[in-house]
């Protein structure tokens, strides 16, 4: 590649800045719609699980499209690719400012995760190219740090966009960061051989799609259906292990399948796999949990929602720099412990929370959780390649990927279950205890406020009653993912060292 690179120094600077602007628009939507979920979800007339469809519909599209991004620019072009994923992102993103129903809106965060998908790996992989050997380190570094950006300024623009003009703004913001990165590529980066013969396994791409599509549906509308009693839902189950079976079948039966069984002989990539699909789960189930306990709950504007969201993606950035420094002289398990019990004991503090809890600690849990994922970032994604051979790295980068965003994906869905079921379990519970005969009716002040022998005074109760079974349901999610975290820890004795292969790929610890 060092090769490669020697035609494009002259325009390097200019390249590196228009493909890092490709990555941070599409980091930028993977958090900038949270602090304006209560106002969509208001404008759209969508309940609480449906609205978290909204993020749902995006990462599973992103996780489908992601392993034939390859493919795609081996066989049309690197650039004619990047170009149509710029375009088609930036056109969903208006659509979704645009839409006026929740199946609209989801429908076009679908193309927006279809589109979106290719930015990451084919800027990654332009990077590489002008950079020669010696000098990916500190591209990857600007690389990691353009994709972390995201968290970190998702959440404080995306409530700024809301509050000073509509939620729709946090879509459109991404019409001028589009043009200009199009307007870069355009210019600047050159086009790749294509591969006219190169040839993409349709029915293990097309097998795998239908079995994670049908588990998403299976996972967001259980709930709303009350899961096996609904004929959909048993469908959406069926389909969702028949399509599995195929492709499993199918990647074990074909020589050249869309997925390479042999990966998961390795030891280190199988135990990876099944990290990332926890963090994934954790992390971002957390920042969709945060967006109503913060407006909905504790009534924070969506700009100061935001500001508050904010530092973990700073905890984030900062150990990464940290860490970076430190893999290959500490023993990466180690590392990995410390992030797993960093953000077992951020989720352990968050149980102990209240609507009265201050946006300080708030800010400082955040920021606690996301120096846990920056202690586990880059440790996780060095392990998990260190002892694969460099001729498979291609297709295991692309799996390590899709089970990150499939953790994503169910994390958000299941705490999403979870919240609404023991919010009416709790609601139940606590009601049973609440009588006319309770002696503290007997108190002027609480009858006055909470006679229920009044229409006012039972709404008032019921309310209160509410918010008390719902800040239990919030502890209860919280306390589940400190559980996932710790229960982790464990499995870090799976993982065996190895040496880092000679010509190994930097971009594999920043993917």
């Amino acid at each position: 590649m060092a090769g490669n690179a020697q035609p494009l120094v002259a325009n390097r600077a200019a390249i590196t800045a228009c493909v890092i602007l490709a990555v941070i628009m599409q980091a930028l939507d993977t958090t900038i719609a949270n602090v304006a979920l209560p106002y969509i979800q208001g404008s759209v007339s969508a309940s609480q699980d449906q609205i978290n469809w909204v993020l749902t519909s995006y990462i599973v599209a992103a996780a489908i499209m992601t392993p034939p991004s390859g493919w795609l620019s081996s066989r049309f072009g690197r650039k004619r690719i990047l170009l149509a994923s710029i375009t088609g992102f930036v056109t969903a993103s208006v659509l979704c400012g645009l839409a006026q129903s929740l199946t609209q809106i989801v429908g076009f965060r679908l193309l927006q995760g279809f589109f979106g998908a290719a930015l990451v790996p084919l800027s990654q992989a332009i990077l590489l190219d002008i950079y020669t050997v010696e000098e990916r380190g500190s591209a990857m570094a600007m690389f990691g740090v353009s994709v972390m950006v995201g968290p970190v300024l998702g959440p404080v623009l995306g409530g700024w966009l809301t509050e000073n003009f509509s939620w729709r703004w946090v879509f459109y913001i991404n019409v001028p960061l589009g043009l200009m990165a199009f307007a870069g590529v355009s210019m600047f980066v050159h086009e790749t051989r294509v591969n006219r013969d190169a040839k993409l396994d349709w029915l293990g791409f097309g097998s795998l799609s239908i079995a994670i599509g049908a588990l998403q549906l299976f996972l967001d509308r259980g709930e709303q259906l009350d899961w096996f009693s609904s004929g959909e839902i048993i469908l959406e189950a069926t389909v969702c292990v028949a399509a599995f079976y195929v492709f499993l079948v199918h990647i074990f039966t074909r020589a050249n399948g869309f997925v390479r069984p042999e990966l998961f002989k390795d030891r280190n990539f199988a135990t990876g796999m099944l990290f990332i699909f926890l963090i994934g789960m954790t992390y971002l189930a957390s920042l969709a949990l945060m967006t109503p306990y913060l407006q909905t709950l504790m009534g924070y504007p969506v700009i100061t929602a935001g500001i508050v969201m904010g530092p973990r993606g700073l905890g984030t950035m900062m150990c990464m720099f940290i860490v970076g420094k430190l893999v290959g002289k500490v023993d990466t398990r180690v590392l990995l412990g410390i992030g797993l019990a960093i953000t077992a004991w951020a989720m352990y503090d968050m149980t102990f929370w209240t609507p009265d809890v201050s946006q300080w600690r708030i800010a400082e849990t955040g920021f606690i959780q996301g120096a846990g994922l920056g202690f586990l970032f880059v440790p996780l994604t060095t392990v998990t390649f260190a002892t694969l051979p460099a001729s498979t790295r291609g297709d295991a980068t692309g799996l390590y990927n899709l089970s990150r965003n499939i953790g994503s994906s169910v994390g958000i869905s299941m705490v999403s279950a979870i919240l609404i079921q023991s919010t009416q379990a709790n609601h139940a519970d606590i009601a049973a205890y609440v009588t006319p005969y309770n002696r503290l009716f007997l108190d002027p002040a609480v009858a006055h406020a909470l006679s229920p022998f009044t229409a006012a005074g039972r709404a008032a109760l019921d309310s209160l009653i509410t918010m008390q079974a719902t800040i239990i349901a919030f502890i209860n999610d919280f306390k589940l993912m400190m559980i996932l975290s710790l229960a982790a820890i464990p499995l870090l004795v799976l993982f065996r060292k190895g040496k880092q292969p000679a010509a190994a790929d930097p971009a594999a610890a920043m993917e």
